[in-house]
């Protein structure tokens, strides 16, 4: 006889209670689930207080089953086709992309070859009034009228002109008399005792130095003072 008391053949096994209680759960919710189903089935179409829960696909799937949709009766032929479409399509955005791309590399290379060879046009435009001015000065000097005070008035003409042109360059001159010595900016030529200025200031320029928006052209020669010998 078997667990219930019933004739068998013998055989019998031993039930696990948690497999148990877990199958009943389970035919549990599948009953509430098919009410469910009855209860939606019994709702009407037209249904104005939104009463029916709707399923909102995200637009990844919709677009996956409307490719889906489309693909349904298209024979192989037909899909070897439009793959072979799209294919020729993407390998020619891909060429434009490359070409595009070596254009732009062209573009950069040509202006910076430009800017190389013809950046210094505004300067050179200025200093061809300087040009100018040099000119008619040696003109002037060759002829017998002239004299000293019109030559000198001419190259201090000449001269406003070249600072001028050095000035819409951004070019600015370092005069550092008077001033501390800085080797970043200034070149010691010598070193002269002096009883006026204060060691290491530099006390002549001998030749002014030269700045392009901050950096140094050329350092200032000057000449330096330093503390007179104690006399013993």
């Amino acid at each position: 006889m078997d667990l219930m008391g019933r004739p068998g053949a013998g055989v019998f096994c031993v039930l696990n209670p948690k497999r148990w209680r877990m199958s009943g759960k389970q035919d549990k919710h599948e009953e509430e689930k098919q009410a469910d189903i009855e209860i939606d089935a019994a709702v009407p179409d037209d249904d104005p207080e939104g009463l029916i829960e709707t399923t909102v696909l995200s637009e990844d799937a919709a677009v996956q089953a409307d490719d889906a949709e489309e693909q349904r009766g298209v024979s192989p032929e037909e899909a070897l086709e439009r793959a072979e479409e799209a294919a020729e399509e993407n390998w020619n955005k891909y060429l434009r992309a490359v070409a595009e791309l070596d254009n732009v590399r062209k573009r950069a290379t040509r202006d910076v070859e430009n800017a190389r060879r013809y950046g210094a046009e505004g300067l050179a435009a200025e200093l061809l009034t300087v040009a100018d001015s040099l000119q008619m000065g040696l003109e002037a000097a060759d002829n017998e009228d002239a004299t000293a005070e019109s030559l000198l008035e001419g190259k201090q003409a000449t001269l406003k002109l070249l600072q001028a042109a050095m000035e819409k360059a951004r070019i600015t001159a370092v005069s550092p008399e008077g001033e501390p010595f800085d080797p970043e900016l200034h070149e010691a030529m010598s070193m002269q005792e002096s009883d006026t200025a204060e060691p290491n200031t530099v006390i002549t320029v001998v030749q002014r130095g030269y700045q392009l928006n901050g950096r140094l052209l050329r350092p200032a020669r000057v000449i330096v003072a330093r503390e007179p010998a104690k006399k013993g």
